[in-house]
């Protein structure tokens, strides 16, 4: 199978040609429709290994942040040849690594807004004449859904506070970015991705964002004690920084979330530098750097 065309940006027929090659190339892979978006574009997902003690790797809650999304399609193809040919990926034997273990992979959590941003208004579909109202025509700061509801702020985690703090920046309705929404888990995508967690009961989870190579792992009471230490270990393999997220960050997404509902371990991995979209340039050396430490995120 030809590796993923990097030059390419992970549209919506890039994303479904590359999980469909991967599930019927491995007979260990299975694809499958997580939820549905706004416009009711599939949220799509992987399920490799042992789904009762998984662990969960979800990317692009932000349309910009489409590099994410790139980075889980290309980390699960790695992973899969390590498994079929029994070769290390990062110095690690991946069979003894999934042994009583698996992972659910959703490369795109967000696909209408990945469309919007890469493809434009017309992507928005019956919402095209809203987006373009909301955006003023230009989408290049685009990284809500079709409603313009940003994803990563619209969890019940500290929502109520978040829109306050929204409020105060004067975002008071649907917005490009940073507005979270009538209400927690109003979007369809937020919903589906709060039933894949009550289903498969992850061990932990990792959030890719974008930018700045910095792990977010606390939020609340509920943190675990031993999510301190499982972040400075992940840290320490890609040489990224552990860090608290501040202001409009701070309350609303899918970490805290996930670590206020369950008490378990969720970690927030903002990946590269620079201003987002990240140039495609640097994703090679991005996947080189994280491969480990994503790696390492399954065994742990």
């Amino acid at each position: 199978m030809n590796r993923i065309t990097v030059s390419l940006p992970p549209t919506e027929r890039v994303r479904q040609s590359q999980l469909r090659k991967l599930s019927e190339k491995y007979p260990f892979v299975s694809k499958f429709t997580v939820g549905k978006s706004v416009l009711g574009r599939d949220i799509e997902g992987l399920k490799i290994g042992c789904t009762e003690n998984a662990v969960l790797f979800a990317g692009a809650f932000h349309a910009q942040e489409w590099m994410t999304a790139l980075l889980l399609l290309r980390f699960s193809e790695l992973f899969c040849e390590a498994l079929e040919s029994g070769e290390p990926l990062a110095g690690m034997d991946c069979r003894k690594a999934l042994l009583g273990r698996g992972i659910i992979i959703v490369p795109a959590v967000n696909p209408d807004g990945i469309e919007i941003a890469l493809e434009g208004t017309a992507a928005a579909l019956d919402l095209s004449g809203e987006v373009k109202r909301i955006s003023g025509g230009d989408v290049s700061k685009w990284n809500a859904n079709a409603r313009g509801v940003d994803l990563n702020h619209n969890y019940n985690a500290g929502w109520h506070i978040l829109r306050q703090l929204e409020i105060s920046a004067g975002i008071d309705g649907p917005s490009p970015g940073k507005y979270g929404g009538a209400y927690p888990e109003s979007e369809p995508e937020t919903q589906a991705m709060v039933a894949l967690c009550e289903k498969y009961q992850f061990r932990h989870i990792l959030a890719f964002h974008s930018q700045g190579e910095e792990i977010y792992w606390k939020y609340g009471v509920r943190t675990p004690s031993k999510s301190s230490l499982m972040a400075n270990v992940l840290a320490t393999s890609c040489g990224y920084a552990v860090a608290s997220p501040q202001g409009l960050a701070s309350h609303g997404g899918f970490k805290d979330w996930f670590i206020e509902k369950y008490g378990r371990p969720g970690f927030t991995i903002e990946i590269g530098r620079g201003e987002n979209p990240l140039p495609i340039e640097i994703f090679e050396d991005t996947v080189s750097r994280l491969c480990e430490m994503m790696t390492l995120a399954i065994v742990m």
